[in-house]
């Protein structure tokens, strides 16, 4: 069986940096060449044109511009309807489920207690994924606080100590 050349063949870094050089090239060529004939074959009236419409242009964007941020400001003024916000194609909010202000939603398995999950009466999901991980850093956390509340106990007795001292020393 004879061997095929491939449709495209697979370019080397030399014709690759060939291709690129030759295209940034031509665009150069093609753009220096297009402004200059455009500019170079414009008709007195072309250029009474042009000059209207960017006069236009120039005279009108401040006041467009302050009409656009009267409606915008009147548009923020406006109070919103519970149904609007509710009616948006995401059904939570970035902020929402970070834990932000209007936070209603629970997520399973979070901040959650009880230890039923680990006699696995709760599943969370479609097959308990990431049950082990739930639970692995649920018990992760609760030893953190357990460390710290020892130190917090710890470092109350040694201050209490250093009281009783102060009043004995005397």
């Amino acid at each position: 069986m004879a061997q095929t050349q491939p449709r495209y063949p697979i370019p080397t870094p030399s014709t690759l940096a060939d291709t690129v050089t030759g295209t940034l090239s031509t665009w150069a060529g093609n753009f220096s060449r297009n402004t200059s004939t455009a500019f170079g074959q414009l008709r007195v009236r072309d250029y009474i044109r042009l000059i209207v419409i960017v006069g236009a242009y120039c005279l009108l964007r401040p006041y467009l511009i302050k009409i656009g941020a009267k409606i915008q400001a009147a548009d923020h003024a406006r109070p919103l309807d519970p149904n609007e916000m509710h009616s948006s194609a995401a059904a939570m909010s970035p902020n929402q489920l970070r834990g932000g202000r209007g936070a209603e939603y629970k997520i399973p398995g979070v901040d959650s207690e009880d230890e039923e999950e680990e006699d696995g009466e709760v599943q969370v999901g479609a097959g308990g994924f990431g049950r082990k991980a739930r639970l692995r850093q649920r018990r992760l956390v609760r030893e953190k606080l357990a460390e710290v509340e020892r130190m917090r106990l710890q470092e109350e007795g040694e201050k209490s100590d250093r009281e009783i001292e102060e009043f004995l020393v005397d």
